[in-house]
């Protein structure tokens, strides 16, 4: 009864005319910051910080919350329209919106894409609601070897990210863990495979590396393949623009686990939201009846992955409102946010400061609805951008991919890193390598070396340490099972074949 009369107080706060307007502003925002790649939510919340200077805690923190989850889908409309990852926990995303939009089917890709936004996030809040306290509890039980096997699970799943052949893409995967390596350690300081290039001291950016393996690359593979006076069909009646009550249906599992996978994937204090789309893509394909569809233009490889990208954001204010421990660089901001306005996030919120905590839960619901009620009717718009003919739509896409990366850091030699990586993903898209494989190494690679590496500094080099935690034990077996799975596979297959014969 708490529950419900706590939520009442919130929606009456919430709906005042001050809140409401900052979640529509922060939700326009957002979805524009998706569909501008190289920007990102994070960047763009640390340029609000100025503006949140005058305005309440509570208008400040859903503001931010509206950016938030509106960029995420932002991000899907590039990644279906143009192959284009604006982050990268919409890489997955390319996989098959990209290629329903290559056969007409763009319009059911992001109606898809926003009923996953909007499902994924209303559960994602009702489980921040209900859930916020224990899961807080687990979350800060997780240290440095149950990060290592997290994150070794996460890179299991690059076996559900192969096409034709396993071999290609751990190779792919391998690629990236070289990339991720470029840069200063971490942890000694010293300088790895830079050839005395300042610039790459910092590593090797993941929106530079994506923007070109992807964007570049399919547009030099289609530039060499045919120039063609239009792209893709794209239907003219917003019945054909939207999924059917069937894809619907098909996909209800998949909104439904992936909610769930990404929401606490996303409580964890780090929690990227990148692994809980890799992994929920990969689970989604490894007990789908037809796994030879995904990658090829399935709607269930959109439902999947927007649907764990959305619940990842629900499930990150987690801790932090709850412990004051922000997972992400967005939460970060926020995190900064709450405390110039006077408040310090943390165990004693729920209790001291319950009207701030249950008005952002509110307007977390409100801004889900706000996300709907714009993009549905803005798909047929987003969708005719298909239209748009391959001499203005191509340098278009050449000229945002090179403005967003030289926003980064203001680097030339940025832009030439993303057109050397933009002549690989060619190379890569002609010869069949999958560069899936490579984004994920190149994201989780530098947060699993550091937490393999504190782990050994805490066991005195002793691998035994992810064995005698039960949660790091627990998640390595999952990961061994995982790669398990193609092999049974294989060998089923054989045996199968050779009792035909």
């Amino acid at each position: 009864m708490d529950v419900i009369t706590n939520l009442y107080m919130g929606f009456g706060m919430a709906l005042q005319p001050a809140n409401l307007l900052s979640c529509l502003i922060g939700v326009v925002l957002g979805t524009l910051v998706g569909i501008l790649p190289g920007l990102g939510p994070a960047a763009t919340l640390a340029m609000l910080l100025p503006l949140t200077f005058g305005m309440s805690a509570t208008s400040a923190m859903i503001m931010m919350c509206g950016v938030f989850y509106g960029a995420k889908y932002g991000g899907a409309i590039t990644s279906v329209l143009v192959n284009l990852p604006g982050e990268s926990s919409s890489v997955m995303t390319c996989l098959d919106g990209y290629q329903m939009a290559k056969t007409g089917k763009a319009g059911p890709a992001l109606g898809m894409a926003a009923i996953a936004s909007f499902f994924a996030g209303t559960l994602g809040v009702v489980g921040l609601m209900l859930l916020a306290p224990p899961l807080a509890e687990v979350a800060i039980a997780f240290g440095p070897p149950e990060y290592f096997s997290l994150i070794a699970l996460g890179m299991t799943m690059v076996i559900f990210l192969a096409g034709k052949s396993i071999l290609k893409a751990l190779i792919m995967g391998l690629f990236g863990l070289l990339l991720a390596t470029v840069g200063a350690d971490e942890i000694s300081g010293m300088d790895r495979f830079t050839f005395g290039a300042l610039e790459l001291m910092s590593g090797i950016d993941f929106v530079v590396a994506a923007m070109g393996l992807f964007a570049i690359g399919e547009i030099l593979l289609n530039l060499e393949e045919n120039l063609r006076a239009e792209v893709f069909p794209v239907p003219s009646k917003l019945r054909d623009l939207l999924p059917t009550a069937q894809d619907l249906r098909d996909c209800m599992p998949d909104l439904i686990r992936s909610t769930i996978m990404g929401f606490l994937i996303g409580v964890l204090p780090g929690g990227n939201p990148t692994i809980a789309t890799f992994m929920a893509y990969g689970t989604s394909k490894a007990l789908a009846k037809d796994p030879e569809s995904f990658g090829k233009g399935t709607i269930r490889g959109v439902a999947a992955p927007e649907s764990a990208d959305n619940a990842a954001s629900s499930g990150g204010l987690v801790p932090l409102l709850t412990l004051g421990i922000p997972g992400t660089g967005s939460a970060a901001m926020m995190m900064a946010a709450l405390i110039m306005a006077g408040l310090r996030p943390g165990p004693l919120m729920l209790k001291e400061q319950p009207e701030f905590f249950w008005t952002v839960v509110a307007s977390m619901y409100v801004g889900n609805v706000i996300l709907l009620i714009l993009n549905l009717p803005l798909v047929p718009v987003f969708a005719n951008l298909l239209k748009v003919p391959y001499y203005i739509l191509y340098p278009v896409i050449l000229s945002i991919c090179s403005v967003g990366v030289y926003s980064l850091s203001n680097s030339l030699f940025e832009v030439e890193m993303m057109w050397l990586f933009g002549i690989i993903g060619y190379f890569a898209k002609k010869f069949d390598f999958p560069a899936a494989p490579t984004v994920l190494a190149l994201v989780l690679a530098g947060t699993f070396e550091r937490s393999m590496r504190q782990s050994l500094l805490i066991s005195n080099g002793s691998p035994m340490i992810f064995f005698e935690r039960p949660m790091s034990a627990v998640l390595l077996s999952v990961a061994i099972l995982v790669l398990a799975v193609p092999i049974v596979r294989a060998f089923l297959g054989s045996r199968n074949e050779t009792q035909k014969a």
